[in-house]
């Protein structure tokens, strides 16, 4: 049993290094700049979108789109982890909170750029 232990320890963190949140954040702040910051370039499109897209015979609003997307994004794990770090981490989480998500938001417009286009 202590090997396995040992094994799932050194395998946890291989995967779960600093290397990983670099990896992350470089490809976050890559997409960004290559794709000119669509998180702030198109955000004007995104409201309008939302509030006046039009509904279609075969499909969902736009709206439900997305509280769809978020639904799926969020979940649990996410609240009960911000909950964690303002309690450990004070004000200053939220913060940081806020520049990981700006970055990580063109990661998830070319995620989803993608899946559109490759379906």
């Amino acid at each position: 049993m202590d090997l396995f232990t040992n094994a799932i320890n050194g395998l946890n963190s291989v995967v779960w290094c600093m290397g990983l949140v670099v990896l992350c954040l470089g490809a976050g702040l890559w997409f960004s700049v290559r794709m000119r910051f669509p998180q702030v370039r198109m955000f004007k499109e995104m409201v309008h979108l939302l509030v006046h897209g039009e509904k279609s015979d075969t499909g969902i609003t736009p709206f439900q789109a997305f509280a769809a997307t978020v639904g799926s994004r969020v979940r649990m794990g996410n609240i009960a982890g911000v909950a964690t770090a303002i309690f450990f981490g004070g004000p200053g989480a939220v913060f940081w909170m806020w520049i990981i998500a700006f970055i990580g938001a063109s990661s998830a417009f070319m995620e989803s750029s993608l899946a559109q286009a490759l379906r």
